[in-house]
């Protein structure tokens, strides 16, 4: 029923928009139905990729929960490594999710998810008197997605540290992943003298973090052009709360952090408008349609990270499980 609301909105939409009066309206209803199918597609392919952005803008954030000097600064390289699973790889698909599409010879199909593999299907339909032949888009098709990024801390007065990450578009086969962020953390052992004297730390941390992701989506050509909207793009406003306890062993720290968070997700299509412009403000009018699938997650993520020190150089390992799995690792340098 929710889905045959959207494509009576979708009708509406594209006939009050229309600026040619060439277009019949059996096939403006077409490119609507095609819309509402785009729409489902779209929901099913990319949100296995904005779960996975999560996990990956989660981990790392405490290098130590341990009160410093004040106005000691640590800058680190770090590396992290998502493991995509097998589950959140593929999804089945058959005539009967579809209003405008049919799939070429099968009446089901299982297709990759924007984290699968690069397996593809055809749909196939008819607009203006010729066939759309669309293919379904690819995945990472790679089993781990890796993305390099700098963080950096500076010890503020009171306990507090000012955190910062910042990483460049990390490509992928078929995309491009992005994640910056910032917030505080705040030691709460130093009131605590005893824990002091054991080398126990606690620490509670308050992270604001953006991540993108972005994808090859649907090249769809018909009579009337292309349709634009080959390019799929989520992006993830997430609030992290972190406890964090350590224990010191000389040299090395052992840290355990429990993250919960809140995440925002938003969808537009982008790159070049197709020809379909002209008529129809095709891309506007489905970045619109985008916005009844944004939506909002929780979620409570454990880590265990461990820290050497070698002078004022650290070594730092992080493993973040939940849903998923997620290492990182780093390289930090305290001046």
């Amino acid at each position: 029923m929710r889905k045959k609301f959207l494509v009576i909105q979708f009708v509406f939409a594209l006939f009050l928009s229309s600026k040619s009066n060439a277009q019949t309206a059996d096939d403006i209803q077409n490119i609507a139905l095609l819309l509402g199918d785009a729409l489902f597609f779209s929901e099913q392919y990319i949100q296995p990729a904005t779960d996975a952005a999560i996990y990956q803008s989660s981990s790392g954030w405490i290098v130590s929960p341990k009160k410093k000097e004040r106005w000691k600064v640590t800058l680190g390289l770090h590396a992290n490594a998502f493991f995509v699973p097998k589950n959140d790889r593929e999804f089945t698909i058959q005539n009967s999710d579809f209003s405008f599409f049919e799939i070429e010879g099968a009446a089901l199909a299982v297709v990759p998810t924007a984290m699968g593999n690069s397996n593809q299907v055809y749909l196939i339909g008819e607009i203006g008197g010729e066939q759309v032949r669309l293919e379904t888009p690819r995945g990472v098709n790679q089993e781990s997605i890796v993305y390099p990024y700098l963080q950096g801390t500076i010890e503020l007065p009171y306990g507090f540290e000012f955190i910062g990450r910042y990483s460049t578009k990390t490509k992928l086969k078929k995309g491009y992943y992005q994640v910056y962020g910032f917030g505080l953390k705040h030691n709460f052992s130093q009131y605590f003298s005893k824990l002091e004297a054991k080398k126990i730390n606690f620490a509670l941390a308050t992270i604001y973090s953006n991540e993108e992701i972005s994808f090859d989506f649907l090249d769809i050509n018909t009579a009337y052009g292309n349709l634009g909207i080959n390019k799929l793009t989520s992006t993830v406003d997430t609030f992290h709360f972190i406890f964090s306890a350590s224990k010191e062993f000389k040299k090395f720290e052992l840290i355990s952090n429990l993250i919960v968070n809140t995440s925002n997700f938003e969808y537009i299509v982008s790159g070049q408008k197709g020809e379909i412009e002209e008529i129809i403000p095709l891309q506007q009018t489905i970045n619109s349609l985008l916005e009844t699938i944004a939506e909002r997650k929780t979620n409570v993520i454990g880590e265990i990270s461990g820290r050497y020190q070698f002078d004022k150089f650290y070594l730092q390992s992080s493993f973040a499980f939940g849903k998923f799995a997620n290492l990182n690792l780093g390289v930090q340098y305290q001046f």
